[in-house]
């Protein structure tokens, strides 16, 4: 399929380029793009003092540049910008990143030639990932600076998983590096493109994380028979949250039929939080995940450049401002990464409690042999330090501050770092997730005498076990929750009913 950029463009279009579609670009955003050009040049003729295109940048911002020097600058500007380190990013990272820029480029107020927009469009539909190393952002300069390296001939990508030189991947994809003209290097390391696209990939993972944590949510509340009168629709209405009573909505559906359940009511008076409170912790997340979602498609709909070019040819304006700034973007991916850490710490306790002989009515740690085999035991210490580090990534880096740039910049949103920590989160998150999965998947093994499952969490106890045997010491763990991992990041929850095959993306 193929995803048009420079109309409306949403976080799940982004999203899906990131995950391997084509973009390609409207009449009209080319027309908007072409139109800043004009701009842009008529700038340069009329000698107007605009940062970035005649000055220096940053603290150099009142050092004029002439008119010759003008496209030495833009290179210069993508050379001395590309110092990230650490390791690459992904290429669906990459992918997501490059089409956000491209949708701020196509609101027309940066003025980079229609050439430049064309070559970073032809990168992603022909998959040449320029190598973008993940850290060293402390908003958007370093990321977007190595792939500008890339259309000027230097630097790394990947084609067909092949790493070569940044020409000799242009070369593979039959076109040519191109040289900068004024302003060109400004706007292809300025913006929030970096952040925007990191948060679409984020957002497109969290959403199928949460429907993933309240399919495994169900299973275990099946297999400790829960008081389903917790989540009676009227008794959850009385919480206000469109995120709880949709979660109360799937675990009904999902648990209806049980004999489990049925068989458990009236057991206690009431369950531990760690099941009862389901609802309220998924719902909460889910109202944060829309809430981000929200805030994503504005960045996407805003301009990010600085300067902003506008007016004509016959009468151009320049406009330095801080669009380039995005501390709403930085507090959603924040708060989206408190949100995950908060279902994942629950699904940990969730675990705890299937492989805990205090509480399950289990057998210890879910071992048929308690005592020459360990079981679960330390799945859940894996768990339990997964949840741990999620803890401290949940940090918010939106009130990190810094200085740069000789005090030109002393304030930092640290939109990207926000983003690459929500990432890191998600990947605990998914780990977690497929222990409590397994661990519940067992629980039913030594359930299955006492009843039926729902149909809602049989289809998912199937899922588990095409993936995965029945555990009895018999095997390295890790490779168990590694492929369970695999099927939580990469298939969705099947509804009742339903195998895995119809819900497999």
């Amino acid at each position: 399929m193929t995803v048009v950029l420079g109309n409306a463009t949403t976080w799940r279009e982004i999203a899906r380029i990131g995950a391997g579609e084509s973009p390609t670009l409207s009449d009209k955003a080319l027309e908007r793009v072409e139109h800043a050009r004009e701009v842009v040049e008529a700038i340069i003729e009329q000698g107007i003092r605009a940062y970035g295109i005649n000055t220096g940048v940053g603290a150099l911002s009142d050092t004029i540049v002439d008119r010759p020097s003008q496209s030495r600058l833009s290179r210069n500007i993508i050379l001395s910008h590309a110092c990230g380190v650490g390791t690459a990013l992904q290429a669906r990272e990459v992918r997501a990143i490059i089409a956000a820029q491209i949708t701020n480029f196509c609101h027309g107020y940066s003025g980079v030639r229609s050439e430049v927009v064309r070559l970073l469009t032809t990168l992603i539909a022909r998959d040449c990932i320029p190598e973008v190393p993940a850290k060293g952002s402390a908003g958007y300069l370093t990321h977007n600076a190595h792939t500008a390296l890339v259309l000027i001939g230097e630097g790394h990508a990947f084609v067909d998983g092949q790493r070569r030189t940044g020409r000799d991947a242009l070369n593979a994809i039959g076109v040519s590096p191109i040289v900068l003209q004024a302003k060109e290097g400004l706007s292809l390391v300025n913006g929030t493109a970096c952040a925007t696209g990191l948060s679409s990939i984020g957002l497109y993972r969290v959403e199928r994380l949460l429907d993933w944590a309240d399919a495994v949510a169900a299973l275990t509340l099946e297999a400790v028979g829960c008081q389903m009168t917790a989540f009676a629709e009227d008794v959850l209405a009385l919480r206000h949250s469109a995120g709880i009573a949709k979660v109360g909505e799937k675990l009904r559906a999902r648990l209806q039929g049980s004999a489990l359940i049925a068989a458990a009511s009236g057991r206690r008076t009431q369950d531990a939080l760690s099941l009862r409170a389901v609802p309220h912790t998924h719902g909460a997340a889910w109202d944060i995940f829309e809430r981000c979602g929200t805030v994503v498609d504005q960045e996407l709909a805003s301009v990010t450049d600085n300067p902003v070019v506008s007016g004509t040819k016959d009468n151009p304006v320049v406009s330095s401002e801080a669009h380039a700034v995005a501390p709403a973007l930085a507090q959603a991916a924040d708060a989206l990464a408190i949100a995950v850490s908060q279902v994942a710490a629950m699904s940990e306790r969730r675990m705890d409690r299937l492989v805990n002989p205090l509480v399950s009515g289990l057998p210890p740690f879910l071992a048929s042999d308690a005592g020459s085999q360990s079981g679960f035991m330390i799945a859940q210490y894996t768990a339990a330090a997964l949840s741990n580090e999620n803890r401290r990534l949940a940090a918010p880096a939106s009130t990190d501050g810094g200085i740069t740039s000789a005090l030109q910049e002393d304030f930092l949103a640290h939109p990207t770092a926000a983003a690459l920590k929500l990432l890191s989160i998600i990947d605990n998150a998914e780990s977690i997730l497929a222990i409590e999965l397994m661990a519940a998947a067992q629980a039913h093994d030594y359930l299955a005498h006492q009843g039926t499952r729902a149909s809602g969490t049989d289809v998912l106890y199937q899922m588990v076990r095409q993936t995965v045997s029945t555990y009895r010491d018999n095997r390295p763990l890790a490779e168990d929750i590694k492929m369970l991992s695999k099927l939580l990041a990469t298939d969705r929850p099947a509804d009742a009913g339903k195998s895995n095959n119809d819900h497999r993306i």
